[in-house]
């Protein structure tokens, strides 16, 4: 299976959406979404991909995975790492978090749900570590959550050693 990665463009919403849609309906049936497909659509269109900081993974020239990031107090915020449920497993989670990575970040963050096991295992075997927990009032799905963090000694030490999901 060829991966291909570039950034994304507003011509890839409507795909970018159906990643995070279907990647949070199958994996996240605890959490439901608040807001429906056309709204994902055009917060991906208005808000997410104008960032210019959101890379797609490609398979056979559709889009099979999203990874979106922001930087805030030399902080590198994983804010969306979705992969379409057929295509989970294959390695492509682990080749977009590379491309993350690969900035050399000092200190890099992210919130997953704290009943997401498939991903904290995910990051915990990136070098993630748990470093707060909350019971949800935050977030928009109001479900409990925990902070990772992956610290820049280990970010070194990931970025050399990813490995397939």
């Amino acid at each position: 299976m060829q991966v291909t990665l570039r950034a994304a463009n507003v011509e890839d919403a409507r795909q970018i959406a159906a990643v995070l849609v279907a990647s949070r309906r199958a994996f996240l049936p605890f959490a439901p979404l608040r807001h429906s497909d056309d709204q994902v659509e055009h917060w991906v269109r208005s808000a997410l991909i104008p960032t210019g900081a959101v890379t797609v993974a490609l398979v056979a020239d559709a889009i099979v995975g999203v990874l979106a990031v922001s930087t805030k107090d030399e902080v590198l915020w994983l804010d969306q790492l979705y992969i379409y449920p057929t295509h989970v497993g294959q390695g492509i989670g682990s080749t977009l978090l590379a491309v993350a990575l690969a900035t050399n970040p000092a200190c890099v963050r992210l919130y997953t749900f704290q009943e997401n096991h498939r991903a904290r295992r995910f990051y915990e075997r990136h070098g993630f570590v748990a470093i707060a927990l909350s019971d949800g009032s935050t977030n928009e799905e109001r479900c409990p959550d925990v902070l990772y963090e992956l610290a820049r000694s280990a970010v070194g030490d990931q970025t050399s050693k990813v490995s397939p999901e």
